[in-house]
């Protein structure tokens, strides 16, 4: 038996109209699920919907078998200027097909990572604009975002400049689309007759949707008058044909789809930003850990494409706002048939409307726990929200009628929260404000404004940055084969690629196709003559005279439409019918959908195993969402030639590349600055690895690894030199302290050797980064050429008092010329000759931390980043110039470097039966890493290593014994070394013991038996403070062995050593 579904007292004729807020009826349907729970119902006049508020029924209504998406209500009311428009179309209308299937590849990963420049570039004028005001102006971040959205929209997908930010008024577009949006809503709750005789009402709405259509034609009319190569989501509303009815557009739907995007494409994203600000004011502790996730990915560089992915907790700070406030309260959908809900409870006959409060479902107890109204986002960080239900987190909709463009507003929400964050500290104009609402057909926080308030650290202005190098691949015909053109007959005729490969893809959106035609583009390089075309080609006629490369993605846990009928076909097979084929397949997906990722692509590679296929290479799996999403496919597509080679028995040439359309001249093969600077040893080498070794408390240090160019290789012990760039922070200092630009063009000519560039054009940036020390101490040349100069009276007092108390004021406070300048502005130092007065930019050497026997390409360092209290008192910290640059070092970089030999003695001995004694402290542990990695490696190859002492100085197990759970772990294990750590912070964890020097003498017996019996070498890399501490305890111990004068033991120290025991030492 089923339950009644409950429903609120009502009136005759009039039902529940009365009942509900007029300003906002959200409130109202809020207010009414706490009362009634999980599912009432509401009788509005026009129709009777049942209201669900439970995740139990949100997942059991995602059941697109079983209800179907309806129009209703407000949204019925919208189709009056909407129509069929994609937002607004009844289920089955023919201008919903045709406009879905158009735009779909429209709104693909990577066609709206092709927009990230365009996005950036409107965040930087919003950005501009609060920092042109000032951090005391009032900001309304509903209305700013509203720009933000609605410029973006209309360059993104329509390459048209609003430029509403340089205006003071909001475009009358917007205005009017609020009013029209709030009276849709207004209407679907009056009675028709009551509607009929509202005529002033009536005369606005129809204004306001001249005034909607009035921009969308303006658009449309410039956009046919100056036709863009960019195709844009207008050009292909414009021109696009649809591959299944073979039908356009019609200039009506162009109109209705135009205003569906105008409207839904920025009203949710302003929502989403202004909820996210909210909150993250509203709880201090979420806005300091995002604020240390953007800079940590961030730093004072401009956002990049590649952050987007790595921005974790920005992500999980969007979906916590999406969860409690989503701007689209809910989706409405119809039953099919008739049937129950909730387990049998609630009887729902066929054709009843369900509307589904999302933001309720979403603070479901039962999943979201007693706390579901309180803003973590920790629950949807990470593993948390993969391993949610399914259809838990609903913002964007569900199914075919979710939100086409999700990507589009991921994108754009994550540049703008984290550019800001970057910038500005947040603080709400009323810290007592509370959360209250506005709504249209959205909701929006009422009343809430901040202030933006410069960070304090070095400013980190957005620019447009690099975008992507994927491009989407152009419409494909049925088949196509694909012929590598070259203009060099010979090299054409060197590939001749004779050996089949055949490429499929399963796409609805673009990106598997695009990732299809570049695997079909390479093939010549590597030997296969390639052709390439849909899944569903090959239904029931799957090739079997060449590799068979399947691209495919899943949606919503179904295959592509180009894809269907293969998958189906796939699944019912029973025999052995693939036994001929040789496949590898390679999966699209998105991890936000947890319970469906990957779905399609699994099952195929399955079945095809099953039904006897050879697969030549394990399946690869892409998540969109991820910022690794390309790599990950570069590194699986590079792996597939690799194994089809040799399952065909391919000779691959040793210089096969893709040939490319795009022709390029090096004017600069990226050394001259070596040069420059008389660095003639130097080249490129490339970050492969950078990564945080040591926990937040402590001082950071970083295992950052490098590819040699050929034919530069190194020896365990050497040295890498790396020409550095000085940090951006100092630079834009030098900039703003003689009022340049970072951009100007300058030619530097000289009269005698100089190692600045001369006689060609360079940046001002690009000068002062890379050819000057600029933070190094002033001298007392330098003081005095300040002193030739005008300036004050009193500054060149305070020039004279320098120069009389150097070593103090000057040399041990590490002033440097910039810090003078700045103390004093009103001295008068020309550009030129304070670039006179810098010293060159030089190499800073650094330990090789690894053994050429690993790899003998891939040298790696241990770096301590400096980032310490400036000593001169002033605000800024001081920043390493190397470690800085180096830490800043992303995988792909190109980094100048050399390799050095170190002294002769510090190398491990070539006789692996002698150990070693090796003290180090902090990043001094780099050279004895690569020993002991050489080591190892000698013991895995089956030679009898002897086992070495290590003596290591940190702080805390816990937060930098470096390699602790890694490297050392094993080789311990190994048998290799014998690790005795000493920690500085907590001395009870390692005997008392609380530097090297004191660990070394608790377990001096062990140093003297190596010593003494087995010929050990020694070795110490650190501190000189450190060095001198192992000195004093190892002639301590000689002292205690001979029992001998403190004379005598240094004497017999120094005889000792001989050939025996080498230093690395730095300050």
């Amino acid at each position: 038996m089923t339950t009644p579904i409950p429903s609120p007292p009502a009136l005759p004729f009039l039902g529940h109209i009365t009942q509900i807020d007029r300003e906002i009826p959200q409130n109202t349907f809020d207010l009414l699920a706490d009362q009634y729970g999980e599912i009432y119902q509401l009788n509005l006049i026009t129709r009777t919907t049942i209201f669900v508020a439970s995740y139990e029924l949100q997942q059991e209504l995602s059941n697109e078998k079983r209800f179907q998406k309806t129009v209703i209500g407000a949204m019925q009311q919208v189709r009056n200027s909407m129509g069929d428009g994609l937002f607004t179309a009844y289920p089955g209308e023919e201008n919903w097909g045709i406009a879905h299937r158009l735009l779909m590849p429209a709104f693909s990963t990577a066609k709206v990572r092709d927009m990230f420049d365009d996005m950036v570039d409107i965040a930087s004028q919003m950005l501009t604009k609060w920092e042109r005001f000032g951090p005391r102006h009032v900001i309304d971040p509903s209305e700013d975002f509203t720009r933000l959205a609605f410029d973006t929209i209309t360059l993104c997908a329509m390459s048209y400049r609003l430029n509403t930010f340089y205006s003071e008024q909001t475009h009358p577009f917007v205005q009017a689309m609020a009013d029209f949006l709030a009276e849709c809503g207004r209407r679907a709750n009056r009675p028709p007759l009551v509607g009929a005789f509202m005529r002033s009402a009536n005369a606005k709405y129809e204004e306001d949707m001249k005034t909607m259509n009035k921009l969308v034609n303006e658009l449309i009319e410039d956009h046919k008058k100056n036709p863009t190569e960019k195709q844009d989501l207008l050009s292909i509303m414009l021109n696009g044909v649809d591959h299944k009815t073979g039908k356009k557009l019609s200039d009506d739907s162009i109109r209705k789809n135009l205003l569906t995007f105008l409207v839904a494409g920025h009203e949710t994203t302003s929502g989403l930003l202004t909820f996210t600000l909210y909150y993250l004011c509203k709880h201090p502790e979420a806005m300091r850990k995002l604020r240390e996730e953007v800079d940590s990915v961030l730093g004072s560089e401009p956002i990049q494409l590649a952050h987007i992915g790595q921005l974790k907790y920005t992500s999980a700070c969007l979906r916590e706002a999406l969860r409690l406030s989503p701007p689209a309260t809910g989706r409405t959908v119809r039953a099919l048939e008739d049937t129950t809900i909730g387990g049998g409870k609630y009887a729902i006959p066929k054709d009843s409307v369900l509307a589904i409060m999302t933001a309720k479902c979403q603070m479901d107890p039962k999943v979201w726990g007693e706390d579901a109204r309180e803003f973590k986002p920790e629950r949807v960080y990470g593993e948390n929200f993969e391993q949610l239900p399914p259809n838990a987190w609903q913002p964007f909709g569900y199914g075919m009628r979710a939100c086409i463009g999700r990507p589009f507003a991921w994108q754009e929400a994550h540049i703008a929260l984290a550019s800001i964050i970057q910038k500005f500290d947040i603080v709400m104009h009323d810290p007592s404000y509370t959360l209250e609402l506005k709504q249209t057909m959205t909701i929006k926080p009422k009343g809430f404004y901040i202030h933006a308030i410069p960070r304090t650290r070095s400013s980190s202005p957005v620019a447009v940055s690099l975008s992507s190098t994927l491009v989407g691949a152009p419409s494909m015909p049925h088949w196509s084969s694909s012929v590598a053109s070259s203009e060099n007959g010979d090299a054409k005729a060197k590939l001749e690629p004779k050996q089949k490969l055949y490429v499929v893809y399963g796409s609805n959106t673009g990106t598997s196709q695009t990732f299809a035609q570049r695997i079909a583009s390479d093939a010549p390089c590597h030997g296969f003559k390639a052709s390439l075309g849909t899944l569903d080609s090959i239904t029931e006629h799957v090739p079997t005279d060449g590799p068979l490369v399947i691209v495919t993605a899943s949606f919503e846990g179904e295959p592509a439409d180009n894809a269907s009928h293969f998958f189906e076909w796939l699944q019912s097979l029973k025999g052995n019918e693939m036994e001929n084929v040789k496949y590898a397949v390679f999966g699209c997906g998105n991890r936000d959908w947890v319970r469906t990722y990957q779905r399609v692509p699994t099952i195929i590679d399955a079945i095809l195993e099953e039904r006897g296929a050879k697969r030549v290479h394990e399946r690869g799996a892409g998540d969109a969402q991820a910022a690794e999403f390309f790599q990950v496919f570069d590194e699986w597509e590079a792996q597939l030639w690799t194994k089809v080679a040799e399952e065909y028995g391919i000779a691959l040439a040793d210089d096969a590349t893709p040939a490319s359309g795009i022709h390029m001249k090096v004017v600069d093969p990226g050394t001259s600055r070596a040069s420059i600077l008389r660095q003639p040893d130097a080249d490129l080498g490339r970050v492969v690895e950078n990564r945080l070794l040591t926990s937040p408390n402590a001082p950071a240090k970083r295992h950052i690894e490098f590819q040699l160019p050929e034919p530069m290789t190194y020896r365990a012990g050497d040295y890498l030199a790396i020409l550095p760039h000085n940090p951006s922070r100092d630079v834009h200092r030098v900039i703003s302290r003689f009022a340049l630009s970072p951009e100007q063009q300058i030619v530097l000519s000289s009269d005698g050797p100089t190692s600045l560039p001369v006689d060609k054009p360079i940046s001002v940036f690009s000068l002062l980064s890379g050819y000057v020390e600029i933070s190094q101490p002033a001298t007392t040349r330098d003081l005095r050429a300040l002193l030739s100069v005008q300036s004050s009276d009193a500054s060149k007092a305070a020039l004279e008092d320098l120069s009389a108390s150097y070593a103090d004021k000057v040399m041990a406070k590490r002033l440097s010329i910039l810090d003078i300048l700045e103390d004093h502005p009103d001295i008068q130092l020309p550009f030129g000759t304070y670039l006179e007065m810098l010293p060159p930019m030089r190499v800073r050497q650094y330990s090789i931390s690894s053994s050429p026997l690993h790899d003998p390409q891939r040298p790696s360092l241990t770096v301590s980043v400096v980032e310490a209290p400036a000593l001169s008192g002033r605000k800024d910290p001081f920043l390493g110039v190397a470690s800085t640059f180096l830490a800043s070092l992303r995988p792909g970089d190109m980094v100048q470097l050399a390799v050095r030999g170190s002294s002769a003695a510090f190398h491990p001995p070539e006789d692996v039966s002698i150990p070693m004694i090796m003290f180090a402290a902090g990043s001094g542990l780099s050279p004895m890493r690569g020993f002991l990695q050489e080591r190892a490696v000698q013991k895995k190859a089956g030679r009898d290593v002897a086992k070495s002492t290590l003596f290591f100085g940190c702080r805390s197990p816990e937060e930098d014994f470096l390699y602790s759970d890694s490297d050392l772990k094993e080789w311990e294990e190994l048998g290799i070394v014998d690790v005795r750590p000493a920690f500085s912070r907590c001395p009870e964890k390692s005997l008392g013991c609380k530097y090297v020097q004191d660990r070394a003498w608790q377990d001096r017996a062990i140093i003297k038996n190596a010593y003494d019996h087995e010929n050990a070498r020694l070795f110490t890399c650190g501190s000189g403070k450190m060095a001198q501490g192992v000195k004093k305890v190892l002639t301590a111990i000689i002292q205690e062995s001979r029992g001998c004068s403190d004379e005598e033991a240094a004497v017999l120290f120094e005889r000792a050593i001989q050939g025996r025991y080498a230093t690395d030492i730095f300050e």
